[in-house]
């Protein structure tokens, strides 16, 4: 069976100050990518897809791709490589782009982006995010196992190991009862403060350290892309606007799915911490992590290997 790793790596690290996604932060100098990559390849993943901007295709050949096309999957077939681009051609003829906009349509647009080479069982991931070897064991047991209408999953997190004391990060608030996802409410302005308490700027509101979020690790049937492709057009009809940073984002979307009964969404959790590169001064911290899975064994000295 086919199941895919889509990685969303065209985001532009505006915050970070720089290209994060490929930033060789591991002991050996990998970037955070690589270990997404070789997380996936043992929990039984067999094809990789790389969203990315047309002009980073020749970098992420050399990065990630080449080296990956020559790998075996566990099931003993060869590990599938495609590149889908996320840039302003894939936009609808009707949406008029405003002449000063640079930054991608979101996340919603990023995944839509990959409907021409996506037709299995996916998990969808930031490029800059690591989530941990037990969460791709986990939901690639859940995705070979879900029906092909109407299902989905996520792995949820922990708010208090995700937000940095370095400046505010946007999380999705998740509501979860009976292993469901109930709701999921994008919080823009999540401040973690040096006595543990966090904060929803936004809304001027305290958060519980124990709230499940969202970490953009999700898995998806096939069948979402139609659904996608409609939300996508809705949110450049009414909701995009002349705003040059507007932006279509998978939580939001899927929230509106299972509020108009077309989605169910199973909460996966892992025992694995989340890290991941929001602001410069996150790198020591993640750094550190990756020195002590590296020294515990969990990874080899050569991923690509």
């Amino acid at each position: 069976m086919k199941v895919s790793l889509v990685i969303m790596a065209a985001g532009l690290g505006s915050r970070y100050g720089g290209s994060k996604q490929v930033d060789g932060i591991g002991p050996h100098h990998e970037i955070l990518m690589e270990y997404s990559i070789y997380d996936a390849i043992r929990a039984g993943f067999n094809k990789v897809v790389f969203i990315i901007k047309p002009e980073m295709e020749t970098m992420m050949h050399e990065l990630c791709g080449d080296y990956l096309a020559k790998k075996t999957a566990l099931d003993g077939s060869p590990v599938e490589v495609a590149y889908a681009f996320q840039d302003f051609s894939s936009v609808p003829g009707f949406y008029t782009i405003p002449p000063e906009r640079t930054k991608p349509f979101g996340t919603v647009h990023a995944l839509l982006c990959a409907a021409d080479v996506v037709h299995e069982p996916c998990c969808v991931i930031n490029a800059d995010d690591y989530y941990g070897i037990d969460a791709y064991r986990t939901i690639y047991q859940e995705l070979v196992r879900l029906p092909a209408e109407g299902k989905a999953t996520m792995v949820g997190y922990l708010l208090k190991n995700t937000a940095s004391l370095h400046g505010t990060v946007s999380r999705g608030v998740c509501t979860v009862a009976d292993g469901r996802l109930r709701s999921v409410r994008e919080a823009l302005k999540v401040q973690l403060y040096p006595d543990g308490t966090l904060r929803d700027l936004a809304q001027d509101r305290p958060l519980a350290p124990d709230t499940v979020v969202s970490m953009n690790f999700w898995g998806f049937m096939p069948s979402i892309f139609p659904e996608l492709k409609a939300y996508f057009e809705n949110f450049l009809r009414h909701d995009a606007g002349g705003d040059l940073k507007a932006e279509c984002l998978l939580p939001v979307m899927v929230d509106q799915q299972m509020r108009e009964g077309k989605l169910e969404v199973s909460v996966l959790h892992s025992s694995d911490k989340w890290f991941g590169m929001t602001y410069q001064q996150d790198r020591e911290i993640v750094a550190a992590e990756l020195q002590k899975l590296h020294e515990r064994g969990d990874y080899p000295q050569d991923l690509q290997k």
